[in-house]
């Protein structure tokens, strides 16, 4: 008997190109809801945030859709959750541009901004963290991002029987944060549904941390 498809709803945040983010998880084998719905998104197996915005725009609308309750009571209960592009951004404690800071969700201490003097190459190669499961069977692989807004300093401290988060970074110059797994939160600065086969996978790979059917 075939294990059931994973439940994947996706924040609907206003983004218009969420369709491609779609297509991608069903063809990675799950069932995809778009919705602001909060029994939705408290039910699915995981939830995906993701935008092509501004951050303000991305803020704006998730708060209005009470979707950053949502995440805190998911990840309160230990249920996944994905931030792509954007959504991984707004899960750090500020957002700087321009010289103007924007308060975010504040799952993860820090700021994104801009590498100063800097071009992020795109596509990008991640260097995959140590028993990354995102990047499992992945390497040297392209991705495509969309955003010159990185994260590139990692400051979370992990301590007794909590487990050390992955962390996968890009370079350019420096090295910026590409990805994050932790615990049930994970993130990409990239957009796998963009990234061909290698996105692909990553996203089966994500599918495949979820346990189809749990609740808290």
């Amino acid at each position: 008997m075939s294990n059931p498809a994973p439940a994947i709803a996706v924040l609907d945040l206003g983004s218009d190109r969420v369709s491609g983010l779609v297509e991608a998880l069903e063809s990675a084998g799950a069932t995809v809801d778009v919705t602001t719905d909060r029994d939705a998104l408290m039910n699915a197996d995981g939830v995906i945030v993701t935008g092509d915005t501004d951050v303000a725009t991305t803020m704006a609308r998730l708060r209005e859709t009470r979707g950053d309750e949502i995440v805190e009571r998911r990840l309160s209960g230990g249920r996944p959750v994905l931030g792509i592009g954007v959504g991984m951004h707004i899960l750090f404690d500020a957002v700087v541009m321009d010289a103007a800071e924007t308060a975010v969700l504040g799952q993860w201490p820090g700021a994104v901004r801009s590498i100063d003097g800097a071009v992020i190459p795109n596509p990008l190669v991640v260097e995959a963290g140590s028993n990354s499961r995102l990047f499992d069977g992945l390497s040297d692989e392209l991705f495509v991002i969309d955003s010159p807004l990185v994260a590139t300093e990692w400051t979370l401290e992990v301590y007794g029987a909590f487990q050390k988060p992955v962390v996968s970074h890009a370079i350019n110059g420096e090295r910026f944060i590409a990805a994050v797994e932790n615990g049930p939160l994970s993130a990409v600065q990239f957009h796998p549904e963009r990234s061909g086969d290698a996105g692909l996978r990553l996203l089966r790979n994500w599918l495949g941390t979820l346990t189809p059917g749990k609740t808290t």
